[in-house]
């Protein structure tokens, strides 16, 4: 059964991979970058401040929290314990896999072990809790989810993620956030309105 689900995996991922050419490659890599959503963080800490003025610290904190139990489950736990290798990594399939090419020719192949996604768990645990912050004051921080979802398939683009990567690290990034979240409230670390 485990093979062939990774079989699907890899298939699925191949025919994803193969939608590319060299300005998407450009547009995939800036957004798989972190830096470029900086301007979206400092928005989002922005809205918080307003919103919650007198526990910002505290969200802050839960947000700090968060994001480094989501980076440490999925980089320090899970890909350490399962220790299944990326695509780009996988000499099965790498010579299939389209990978992002640096100026100088060098392929990017990300680190050795994929499962799960980083970029995954963080961007979803990031839109997890601004959706539960901000979520009564506009309906549109919904829209944070579309941008986990894009920011999670530029891995799959680069070639550097599975199919499975990407849904096991959004598992993981919602699951923290929705735990963090309900244990503050439910010990009055948090009092929201």
């Amino acid at each position: 059964m485990f093979q062939l689900i990774e079989s699907i995996d890899q298939s699925l991922l191949l025919w994803l991979n193969s939608f590319h050419n060299g300005w998407m490659d450009e547009i995939m890599w800036i957004i798989s970058s972190k830096w470029i959503w900086i301007p979206l963080y400092l928005f989002i800490l922005f809205k918080l401040f307003r919103t919650y003025q007198k526990q910002f610290v505290r969200i802050i904190l839960l947000i700090i929290i968060v994001i480094g139990l989501s980076d440490w489950i999925s980089s320090g736990v899970i890909k350490n314990s399962v220790k299944r290798y990326r695509p780009s990594h996988n000499t099965e399939i790498s010579q299939n896999v389209h990978l992002y090419s640096y100026s100088d020719g060098a392929k990017y192949q990300g680190g050795t072990f994929g499962f799960v996604s980083s970029h995954a768990a963080n961007s979803f645990a990031i839109a997890t809790l601004a959706f539960f912050f901000l979520r009564k004051k506009s309906k549109h921080w919904k829209w944070l989810f579309l941008w986990a979802i894009i920011v999670s398939y530029s891995r799959i683009y680069l070639g550097v993620h599975y199919p499975l990567d990407i849904i096991g690290g959004a598992m993981v990034g919602v699951f923290i956030a929705f735990v963090s979240y309900f244990i503050a409230k439910k010990y009055s670390i948090l009092t929201l309105q």
